[in-house]
């Protein structure tokens, strides 16, 4: 076996949770004893095994030799917080256990507590631990919340290293209760950066933003000094589908992007091609690993050309747009949740990683600007692909986009947020006349990983209130995060006040939280203001997430408004019978999502190649929201 620890990563929506439990399955049928942890907040390893598992050690049923865990970020705190302040409790009055509780009751507190629980796999000490395993797999969040995750060692083991020279504290209590973190975190550090036990397995699919997304990547694990790749290359189309115009399209689309893989990633690789329906149960596990171990599969050679065009519409005529709208609200409902009325209207797309929120955001925002609305276009997610599907430049800053009036895009980029935010803090804590000690405790407070996070939502929220937009279209980061962010307004009173202002004027600080981010809760939770649309594909996985998260955005008072069914296979295609099963499948899961949710749903048919460029998303806006006579 060559490598202890095997994590793997990649864009949403690539199918790394399904290439890393097959992986799993290969390590278990092999007689390894394999252990798999997903570190991503919106979890979908039960939904692929078929059973529950959820935040403790849960052997597989179906599979000897198999466990699987998903890492609550909730749990996780509890535990980390009474591992930190039992022995305070033990120690110390009960004003002072008040005051350090009161320091850990942040947001920053629920990252470090799960990444914390994430670094005990990695540093396991095998006497105290009652299970020992061959193979450790790590499902992790996407690409750029992975890379965020694997700085994390680093950047607390400095922060502690700084608090300790200063006033001894940090945003997760004093640094003499976490010395044993700061070990714990070297020596995570130092396994991640061991080539002979760690290894990172990038999932992609032939695609521009896949295979870029990798390459960045790597370029960040390459100067974290992290090393050994290897590559799963996904969803390549079958021979079985290519009779069909549209998957032979697709197929020849892939063949370009498979050389440039070759050329551009010159790593040890494997292919798998796209199946005729969903990766999850074990006999379909089994299947996938045992086809995991043929490393020599290639895509099929085509020789003939393909006559349909960016959009397909030579077979997407009128009358099939007919069968393509059928699963879709009627038109004046969709438009409904998107148009501004007598209020700025704001767009919150969500959902999980992959399914086409970037797509779905950019053709809103476009087709919105084309109306005349003056609208703005903002990611938070830190992969941020905006620019990919624009084909254009998009900055930290809010810039006009060339070639659609009325249009303007920014993407959030968190270093620089934090950097602007330190700054107007401090300055803000010096006007009102602190002491110079206090400022520079404060200072090191937000000298912490999880300022950047805070930074990246006080940007958001001046977006929020900002005037002069009639639209503003957010293209968030998958469901997990969004959710942390999108709640982080109603936990203002409890949370951020206490991380960000701790050496401020307390009742300053509470008045001026509650003006600015009442606005926020306020539209928000104002349907005739914001509207939360769902970006999901018609399988299980994303249906199940989104579900999830509109639960959890129900308690804080949000409700969906409009559901977006992406990578339906027109009727029109459905020639061969491996598309036929996919579009049985997708039928299935279109009528699922109008059982599951009380919400407009609108479809976005596969395409014959990616969206991007204003071009296509120009036509692609027309061909979803333009009134078609014939259907009126």
């Amino acid at each position: 076996m060559s490598s202890r620890y095997i994590f793997f990563s990649g864009k949403g929506g690539v199918g790394k949770t399904s290439m890393a439990c097959a992986t799993a399955v290969q390590h278990a049928l092999q007689g390894r004893r394999t252990l798999i942890v997903t570190t991503d907040p919106a979890s979908n390893l039960a939904d692929v095994f078929e059973q529950p598992i959820g935040h403790h050690i849960t052997p597989i049923a179906a599979i000897d030799s198999l466990w699987a865990m998903e890492i609550d970020p909730d749990q996780a705190t509890e535990e980390y917080k009474a591992r930190t302040l039992d022995p305070i409790r033990a120690i110390f009055p009960p004003q002072m256990v008040a005051v350090v509780e009161e320091q850990m009751s942040g947001p920053c507190t629920s990252e470090i507590a799960a990444f914390d629980r994430f670094t005990d796999f990695l540093v396991v000490n095998r006497a105290s631990q009652p299970e020992s395993f061959d193979v450790i797999i790590f499902d992790t969040a996407p690409t750029g919340h992975t890379i965020r995750l694997l700085e994390l060692p680093a950047e607390w083991t400095r922060s502690i290293e700084l608090a300790e020279r200063g006033s001894g504290q940090t945003c997760i209590g004093p640094t003499a209760t976490i010395q044993a973190a700061k070990v714990k975190y070297e020596q995570a550090l130092a396994t991640l950066r061991n080539a002979q036990q760690t290894e990172f397995v990038f999932v992609l699919q032939p695609e521009a933003i896949s295979i870029r997304e990798t390459q960045r990547a790597i370029t960040e694990l390459q100067r974290l000094e992290m090393h050994n790749f290897r590559l799963i290359v996904n969803g390549i189309i079958p021979p079985a589908a290519l009779e069909t115009p549209l998957f032979a399209a697709r197929a020849k689309m892939q063949q370009h992007y498979l050389a440039t893989i070759a050329s551009a990633l010159p790593y040890p690789n494997q292919r798998m091609t796209l199946f005729d329906g969903e990766i999850k149960g074990w006999q379909r596990l089994k299947q996938v690993a045992h086809a995991l171990e043929d490393a020599t599969a290639t895509a099929p050679d085509l020789t003939s050309t393909v006559s349909v065009d960016l959009l397909g519409r030579n077979r997407f005529t009128r009358k099939g747009a007919t069968s393509r709208r059928s699963w879709s609200a009627p038109l004046s409902a969709i438009l409904a949740q998107i148009k501004p009325n007598s209020h700025r209207r704001t767009i919150f797309f969500a959902g999980k990683g992959g399914v086409g929120k970037t797509v779905a955001s950019c053709v809103t925002a476009v087709w919105l600007a084309r109306q005349g609305y003056k609208t703005l276009l903002l990611t938070t997610d830190p992969a941020a692909h905006l620019g990919d599907v624009l084909g254009v430049a998009v900055g930290d800053a809010p810039r006009q986009i060339a070639g659609v009036d009325h249009l303007w895009a920014a993407n959030i980029d968190p270093k620089r947020a934090a950097d602007q935010y330190k700054v107007r803090i401090l300055d803000d804590a010096r006007r009102r006349g602190r002491p110079e000690g206090a400022i520079q405790v404060m200072a090191e407070e937000l000298d912490s990983p999880c300022t950047e996070e805070m930074a990246a939502f006080d940007r958001f929220i001046d977006y929020a209130v900002q005037d002069g937009w009639d639209a503003v279209v957010f293209d968030t980061a998958p469901t997990g995060h969004t959710l942390r962010l999108l709640e982080l307004p109603v936990e203002w009173s409890k949370q951020i006040d206490v991380k960000v202002f701790a050496s401020v004027d307390a009742s300053a600080a509470d008045g001026y939280a509650k003006a600015r981010f009442g606005q926020v809760i306020e539209m928000m939770r104002d349907p005739a203001q914001s509207t939360f649309a769902f970006v999901l594909y018609p399988e299980t996985t994303p249906i199940v997430e989104a579900y999830r998260a509109a639960q959890e955005l129900a308690t804080v008072g949000i409700q969906p408004g409009l559901m977006v069914a992406n990578f339906v296979i027109p009727e029109e295609a459905t020639t061969t019978p491996f598309v036929q099963a996919r579009r049985a499948m997708q039928e299935h899961y279109l009528a699922e999502i109008g059982e599951r949710f009380a919400a407009p749903q609108l479809t976005i048919p596969l395409l014959p190649q990616e969206v991007k460029g204003l071009e296509m998303l120009i036509e692609l806006g027309e061909q979803l929201f333009q009134p078609m006579p014939e259907l009126t």
